[in-house]
């Protein structure tokens, strides 16, 4: 008996083991409230049509939305956390995530750990409740495209509208006005190559993008907290 145990044990770690390798997901089921709470970490760059390279740390958009209906479908997860270390990434496949998870009816944390740039912005804030490590960083910016830009109308009104959406996504989200995050966003003094911001820790928290500065055990608390309001 106590072999067959000692084998589905192994079993069970071997399976746990191979998810978190494969997919960076892992089931948090074995806390005091007894709440099954699913992790998901999005590491890397955000891939989105384009295939990026072996030697490309990245995350797959055609993974995580289907994991996210799966989540909003099952019975056995309560609650969804999520780990942030991005430094951005393909914007349609960025947003797509941030709008699932924002749709979800699942409590929903975000934990910031080494940054969430460009793109992982409206992710970080398309969950119920943020937070950032002291040491986190989140940059903020103008949209970029790769590839030959044709010198148009067309396509500065292209760029304002993927702008745009952006921008108002974010702010709709979270606690800072579209007039101080386009303030960030347009900002020539910080980079110095580039446009934009790069806040850390509390400075997330202090322009309201952010809820509060802390880490996993402040994270997975919240979670504990809203699944119980969500159960009563």
């Amino acid at each position: 008996m106590g072999e067959t145990v000692s084998k589905e044990s192994l079993e069970k770690e071997r399976d746990i083991e191979q998810k978190i390798e494969k997919t960076g997901q892992v089931d948090l089921t074995e806390n005091e409230q007894h709440h099954k709470i699913h992790m998901l970490s999005i590491i890397g760059e955000v891939e989105g049509h384009d295939i990026l390279g072996s030697s490309t740390k990245a995350t797959k958009y055609e993974h995580i939305l289907p994991e996210l209906a799966r989540i909003e479908d099952s019975r056995d997860v309560d609650g969804l956390l999520i780990l942030l270390n991005t430094m951005g990434g393909d914007v349609e496949a960025g947003l797509a995530i941030a709008e699932m998870i924002s749709s979800l009816s699942k409590p929903t944390v975000s934990l910031v750990l080494g940054g969430s740039h460009s793109i992982g912005v409206p992710i970080a804030v398309s969950t119920d409740y943020s937070f950032i490590v002291p040491t986190g960083t989140m940059v903020i910016h103008p949209v970029r495209l790769s590839g030959m830009v044709i010198g148009v109308a067309q396509t500065f009104d292209y760029f304002k509208q993927i702008q745009d959406r952006i921008s108002h996504f974010v702010t709709g989200h979270c606690n800072i006005s579209e007039k101080r995050f386009l303030e960030l966003m347009m900002e020539t003094k910080v980079l110095t190559k580039d446009v934009g911001s790069i806040l850390v820790g509390k400075e997330a928290v202090k322009e309201g993008i952010i809820d509060q500065v802390g880490g996993i055990r402040d994270a997975l608390k919240k979670l504990h907290k809203l699944i119980e309001k969500k159960g009563k």
